[in-house]
């Protein structure tokens, strides 16, 4: 009978060992495909995980970050909504990485490992329609965080329309994150010339919310891509903006961050890109503004008028904001979840592209929540003492803002493909994804022209049915409410970001102005 225990021990004991994951068969395509993408010695990540030895040196801080879900940075509650490009590891990859790290670490046969990645300067768009740098920039000595802008002309007499932007770090070791704008009111520039080194900071925003966000780069991030047939509108006037954030371990360092254009050919559908969801004109309980101590949820509101196909969505908000989540609710009652990020935090926020685009049926109701927590229980609170907390552009204000790439329905939008992996797309030695695109036409119900403007702008809508127009600014207050107006004189008016709201019968349309 001992004999027999002591044997069963032993089997015991080979299936325990069996079941251990190892470097070569389990371990090595996790790190690949999540982690060595910042991770490696021109990464933005602050070591190499590129080899075992690596990995193994640092053992004990890998398993605190992925126990605590810090590492890999990916916040969206992916179990929600299909999003593309994820990063984060599923559960079998965390359980497998810490029995791994509790198992001895074993190696396996290494001849079974895949290939490490090769990182080099290799870019996604080698032959660019423009390129864009940065003024060669040494970070100043500072104690807090740095978000510098840059103002870049474009050097474009036309108007152009952008399929493909890369973001290109010229230090990954300081560049935390960019995000790239183009500006039309000529604010930024101002800002820009007031301040006697390159560039100027400027938190929350890039100083004007008139700014379009074309872009970010975060690390681990690729260029942003539209589907073919698609465009983002660039005007002739505008110029470039990027807002890159500088860590406070920067100081001394020199960045000369680049950024890339493809463009389209004029004949495609032009992709809008708007805060549709706000905190000035869809607000169900605001204005927004927290008072100290406390804990408040806000609410937003909008009726979609036509059947729209939404390509991705940014939500953005600052320190105090706990939680951000927005969906759409049709009118049988049916909800369309669009993002859900349960645990908010403002170093590491994006635009997410959806695996396929959501189709907005016409009257749903595209409605979002967002928690915001102006207490000591909040660790990312600026005050200590908490103080009272409004509407604002820099990081101590808050915002509500839920940004979508979005354009009118057309057939087929339903089977466009951004995506198609159910998780991270692997390092191609570990698991291949296919990515379809289909081509799409462009459409237009409401004309707002010219836009941006600096005086008139005419309003003409596709279906001539009686209509009303209202005017409202960034703080929600109506600045026009006219019936069957067709154009209006604003030059009177205060520079900056303006939402138009056209109701027709049971139609009712949002679009911006910019006024410049």
């Amino acid at each position: 009978m001992k004999k027999v225990f002591i044997s069963l021990l032993f089997l015991v004991s080979i299936s325990v060992k069996a079941q251990t994951p190892n470097w070569a068969d389990d371990i090595a395509c996790i790190v690949y495909s999540h982690c060595t993408s910042c991770h490696n010695p021109k990464g933005a990540g602050p070591m190499s995980l590129l080899t075992y030895n690596d990995v193994s040196n640092y053992a004990s801080s890998i398993k605190n970050e992925i126990s605590d879900g810090h590492m890999p940075p990916w916040k969206v509650n992916n179990d929600y909504n299909k999003v593309a490009h994820s990063r984060n590891l599923s559960d079998a990859e965390k359980r497998a990485f810490i029995s791994w790290l509790d198992n001895g670490k074993p190696q396996g046969n290494i001849a079974n490992a895949p290939t490490p990645p090769v990182y080099n300067s290799s870019l996604a768009f080698p032959s660019p329609d423009l390129k864009l740098q940065i003024p060669t920039y040494t970070v100043p000595s500072i104690t807090q965080d740095l978000y510098r802008c840059f103002v870049i002309p474009t050097g474009q007499s036309i108007q152009k329309f952008i399929s493909g932007i890369e973001i290109i770090p010229g230090n990954k070791n300081i560049v935390h994150h960019a995000q790239v704008f183009y500006d039309t009111t000529g604010v930024t520039t101002t800002l820009d010339n007031a301040d006697p080194l390159n560039g100027y900071t400027s938190e929350g925003g890039v100083g004007t919310l008139a700014a379009v966000l074309l872009g970010t780069w975060v690390p681990g991030a690729g260029p942003v891509l539209v589907p073919s047939g698609m465009g983002k509108r660039l005007p002739p006037t505008a110029k470039i903006v990027l807002q890159i954030h500088y860590p406070d371990y920067a100081i001394g360092q020199v960045d000369s961050t680049k950024v890339n254009f493809l463009f389209s050919s004029s004949n495609v559908r032009n992709i809008s890109d708007a805060a549709i969801l706000n905190h000035a004109t869809s607000m169900v309980n605001g204005p927004l503004f927290i008072p100290k101590n406390t804990v408040k949820t806000f609410y937003q509101s909008f009726t979609v008028p036509v059947k729209a196909t939404i390509l991705n969505i940014g939500p953005h908000a600052h320190l105090i904001c706990k939680s951000m989540k927005a969906y759409g609710v049709k009118l049988n009652g049916d909800t369309i979840p669009l993002i859900d990020i349960p645990e908010w935090d403002f170093h590491w926020q994006g635009s997410y592209d959806f695996q396929k685009p959501v189709v907005i049926p016409i009257g749903t109701k595209l409605q979002s929540e967002a928690v915001y927590d102006n207490t000591t229980n909040n660790d990312h609170n600026p005050f200590n003492p908490p103080q009272d907390i409004s509407l604002g552009e820099a990081t101590t204000n808050e915002m509500m803002l839920f940004y979508m790439s979005y354009l009118a329905y057309k057939n087929g939008d339903e089977n466009i493909i951004i995506d198609t992996a159910t998780h991270q797309p692997h390092y191609n030695n570990c698991v291949t994804k296919n990515v379809s695109i289909r081509n799409t036409s462009i459409d237009n119900l409401v004309r707002l022209f010219p836009n941006p403007t600096n005086n008139i702008i005419n309003i003409v809508l596709q279906d001539k049915s009686p209509y009303l127009i209202e005017i409202y600014n960034l703080l929600g207050e109506k600045m026009v409410s006219e019936n069957n107006l067709e154009s209006l004189n604003i030059s009177e008016w205060a520079n900056g970001i303006y939402f138009v709201k056209v109701s027709q019968g049971n139609k009712l349309f949002i679009e911006k102005i910019v006024k410049e």
